[in-house]
This record gives C-alpha cells, structure tokens and sequence, in this order.
C-alpha cells in the first residue's frame, strides 16, 4: 500500500426534576452523540411525513446567535450562544423549552468571521464542558451554570487558529480528563483534569510533523477516541492534517497532511476498528488510512486510499457511517447526497447528485435514516441504503435566518433545530 504524505513517530436542583412525558432512555451528551458518531443509537423516525407532517411541538428564543448544536441530558438542554452579556451557555427544559439557567463566559461577544458560538457543550455526570469561540475552556455545574474552572488559551499554551472564524471544538471527556486543542507547537492538544482543570500533558510538535508543512495550528474539528493497532488515541484533524495523540502521555504517534487545506480543516474524522477516515472541503478530499503496531510501543499510519477532491469532499456538515457505509454530503459548499464504501472509497451512489436543499448539509443518522439539514434550512429524511439514493420527506423549518449549519438532533422522539437564537422542537415519533 501507499505511504503517501504520513510521517510516523515512536512513540439547582435541575438535576432532580425532569419534564413531563420526557423519558431519558437515550441522552445525546456531547456533540455527535453518545458515541461522537453522529447516530441517534436507538432511536427511531417516521418516514410518512408526506400524509402526517412533522407537528412543531414549539419554538422559544433566548439561545443567543450562534452555529453550535445541543446536548440533551436527563431532560435538559444545552447550548451556546452570543447573548447581550458575552457568549453563554444556556440550559432549557428539554420538555418545554423553558428557560432553567443561563451562565456568560466572555464579557463581550467575541469577534471573529461568522460572529457567533460554535461549540456543542460536553455533559459528564453534574458538571459540563465547553470552548468559547475567542479561545477558552471552561467547567460549569450542571445545577446552576456555576463556572468551576476556565482556562484561556493564548495565556495558558500560545495557542493559535489556522484561520479567523474562532474555535469551533467541542471537547472531548475521557474518563477522569476532559481534551481540548488550543493548536501551536508546544500544546496542539491538552489533556486536564476533568474537576480540577490542571494539566495532565500536552502534546509537543516536531518541525516536520507535517511533511515540512509545520502546521501545528488548531482547526475546526474535534477529537474523537481510537484504540487502532492496540494503542489508546486521541484522533483529532488540525491545521496541518490529521493526527493521532497517545492518550497516555500526549505524544504524537503519527500524522497526515494530504486531506488538509489551508483554509478550514473542519469534518469530526471517523474512527473505527484499526481504521481512521477524514476528509475536508476547499478543494482537497478525503482518506482512509490503516493503523497498526511499529514494533517500538509506536503506531505507523498506512494511506489505504486518497480521493481527491473532485470526487469527494466534504465542506462542513460530517460524516456519518453505518456499515460498510459513509454518508455524506459532498462537495465544497455543497450537500450532495453521497454513499460510498468506506474500505474501498467506491462511490455506491450520489457524487454529484443534486439533494433536496442548497449549500453544505449537518448530517445525523437515526435508525435506518438519515437527515440532512442543507444550509438554506431544508430537512431531508434519506433513506440509509447503499442501494440506491431515496428520498422519503422533506421539511421546511418553521423558521431559518442565514445560514442553518447546526446539526439535528433527535432524542425522546424529539427532533431539536438549532437556528441563531431560535429553537425548534419537533415530533418525529412513530
């Protein structure tokens, strides 16, 4: 196989009550989802949306403008959002959509491309995680929106953006830590105790970790776990590619520059098995790479395929995979519905398929369907199958402004639409 562009290393009383008629079988806690795979596991969704429309359920303001999803856990909600005091994390009654707390982390909205919040908050037993979009991490209790700990990036690690629409990480707990990527050559990623915010390690980048490239910048992504090739990682796309951490200690095990851009490396990679797929937008493409044992407590990093970005890309929006299966939107600034097998990167159908709305498409799998939110607040139910594209509704959200990049999230039965300020909840149930 190819070993194109990889270079290898040795290596309140909240909580208490829950809303009527919400049952809390299957929490979505973090951005992604349980597993930060995109699937709404256990979940299901009715298709006949054409004869029974989906019944908004209701809708209230108050989140502040911003881009990030929710969490949803024990009947409540999470979210960010720039609001009249800074950018703040919001809790509401995930039943009703009342209002349980709201806590400002910035004393003024933070200026940047795209103003607004970008990061899903992290929910871990009564505490929640979240990184502001000017560059910090902070701990809040679950009970009231109390900060416990914050930490600011540039005073804390140097850290550095690749580009200028502000920190977009969701941060990633792992058992007693909580991960985050400030970016820079001497703390790409942190690893922190998760109650105390004091640093466990941090990960140091050699000069020519990027083939030459140096870029040690943080992106747009989020880290995501992999226990390839026998070893613990934290697997994260940065400025300069795709990389894999130790959990251990931090070290960089391996890198990989080729699906980088130079603009806005974005999409979660997907990690599964001894396997790790990425892809970004503007031009560049995607890649499976194979990971395996050096010999020397390592990890080496094999291209088992690169498609460039003619064929595939996906701008922002993700990926998810069900089977032998990923489903995506591609193209830059487009959505195109596409499935394509990811041990091969054959397409099965879509490419250049036109989709239901316009601009990129935010991307969740629930049950045998997925849904696509286009940019221009078009919902689509799709068909999960590698048969054939079908498409089986279509939603035109009660409300949109700009741009709808949020993605969907569907808990209870419950379908949440994130839109700016505004949120949206809908009845999906059978």
């Amino acid at each position: 196989m190819l070993r194109t562009a990889v270079t290898v290393f040795a290596v309140s009383a909240v909580l208490s009550w829950s809303p009527a008629g919400v049952s809390h079988a299957a929490d979505w806690p973090q951005w992604r989802g349980p597993n930060r795979d995109g699937i709404a596991a256990g979940e299901s969704i009715r298709t006949n949306w054409a004869t029974r429309p989906l019944e908004l359920l209701w809708m209230v303001g108050g989140l502040g403008r911003g881009y990030a999803s929710v969490a949803v856990v024990d009947g409540v909600l999470y979210t960010t959002g720039n609001g009249p005091q800074g950018q703040q994390v919001v809790a509401i009654n995930a039943g009703s959509g009342a209002s349980v707390w709201l806590k400002s982390l910035t004393d003024d909205a933070p200026k940047h491309g795209y103003p607004g919040s970008r990061s899903t908050p992290s929910v871990d037993g009564d505490r929640l995680y979240v990184v502001t979009s000017d560059g910090s991490i902070a701990c809040l209790n679950r009970d009231d929106g109390t900060v416990v700990w914050q930490k600011r990036f540039a005073d804390e690690w140097q850290g550095r953006m690749m580009s200028h629409w502000g920190y977009s990480e969701s941060p990633l707990v792992d058992e007693d830590a909580v991960i985050c990527t400030p970016g820079g050559p001497d703390a790409l990623l942190v690893k922190l105790d998760k109650r105390s915010g004091e640093e466990i390690w941090k990960t140091s980048v050699p000069g020519d970790a990027f083939d030459g490239d140096g870029t040690s910048a943080a992106a747009y992504s989020s880290a995501v776990i992999s226990l390839a090739a026998g070893v613990k990682q934290y697997v994260q796309v940065t400025g300069g590619g795709v990389v894999g951490v130790r959990a251990d200690d931090g070290k960089l095990l391996w890198s990989y520059h080729r699906i980088a851009n130079g603009t806005a490396n974005v999409p979660t990679p997907i990690a599964v098995d001894d396997y790790v797929f990425a892809a970004t937008g503007y031009g560049a493409g995607a890649a499976l790479l194979r990971l395996s044992e050096d010999g020397h407590g390592g990890v080496n990093a094999e291209e088992a395929y690169f498609l460039n970005g003619k064929k595939f890309q996906n701008h922002h929006g993700g990926m998810v995979r069900l089977g032998d299966y990923i489903y995506a939107g591609n193209g830059h600034k487009n959505g195109f519905p596409t499935c394509l097998a990811w041990k091969t990167g054959d397409i099965a159908w879509g490419g250049k398929l036109r989709g239901a709305g316009s601009g990129s498409a935010a991307v969740t799998g629930v049950g045998a369907h997925l849904l696509f939110r286009y940019e221009d607040g078009t919902l689509a139910l799709i068909r999960a199958t590698p048969n054939k594209y079908v498409l089986e509704g279509t939603l035109r959200a009660e409300y949109q402004e700009g741009k709808s990049w949020s993605h969907p999230v569907v808990v209870d039965g419950r379908l949440y639409l994130r839109e700016q300020n505004k949120l949206m909840c809908y009845d999906v149930s059978r």
